[in-house]
């Protein structure tokens, strides 16, 4: 693998159709400046949750895992001027940088930013007979990933798109015998998602800035 090469063709792709405004530019830098994990999807990714919102015409997105809210931004600025996002993040510090990320681009009205736990988070609205979502990025801790998308299908209309990041991890899913948790989770998840009668899905591998990883993509039946 050319991982040089990979990052070159992953600029050549944001540069011509994915480029990041100051916005964009300074919530990734903000991540330095708060010594946050430099995580975030790329900017060709942002780009590509942006295509998959207009898709199903989203209005109500339902995203686990804000970090400094870049793929956040990304996705607000993709859904009607009446739209919503709902957005959680367990570190408080990291909810802090992105509530500043979010004022900054001036989406404030269109983020709901939530802190606690995924799983808290979840089950609150499902208990609150919370409004189907139109779309959900699951973007969070690994080991739950499959627990997460049980709940989030309970969030759920047919024609909601489920899309899951990091369920590649540089192919160490193929590992049968890994003792890395997050692994273990994306490999349960990932037979979850084989499985499932209630959706329609696939997984894609993905190359570029971010090295190796791959996408789940769902679509609820």
């Amino acid at each position: 693998m050319n991982q040089q090469l990979f990052e070159k063709v992953d600029q050549y792709i944001s540069n011509l159709v994915a480029p990041e405004d100051e916005i964009l530019k300074q919530t990734i830098e903000s991540l330095d400046h708060a010594s946050m994990p430099q995580i975030s999807v790329t900017a060709t990714q942002g780009k590509f949750l942006q295509l998959m919102l207009l898709t199903c015409k989203a209005k109500r997105v339902l995203e686990l895992g804000t970090l400094g809210a870049y793929s956040t931004i990304w996705m607000a600025r993709a859904i009607p001027a009446d739209g919503k996002v709902i957005t959680v993040e367990f570190d408080p510090h990291h909810a802090q940088v992105a509530s500043e990320n979010i004022s900054k681009a001036g989406l404030s009205d269109k983020i709901d930013l939530r802190i606690g736990k995924a799983m808290d988070v979840l089950n609150e609205l499902i208990a609150k007979d919370e409004e189907a979502f139109d779309f959900i990025f699951i973007d969070a801790d690994k080991p739950p990933y499959a627990e997460y998308f049980e709940l989030a299908l309970k969030l759920s209309h047919p024609g909601t798109m489920i899309i899951c990041d990091n369920v590649i991890r540089e192919g160490k899913i193929l590992d049968e015998n890994t003792t890395d948790e997050r692994v273990k989770g994306v490999q349960r998840f990932n037979q979850l998602l084989a499985d499932h009668p209630k959706v329609t899905a696939t997984i894609m591998q993905t190359v570029g800035a971010k090295e190796y990883d791959g996408m789940a993509i769902a679509v609820v039946n």
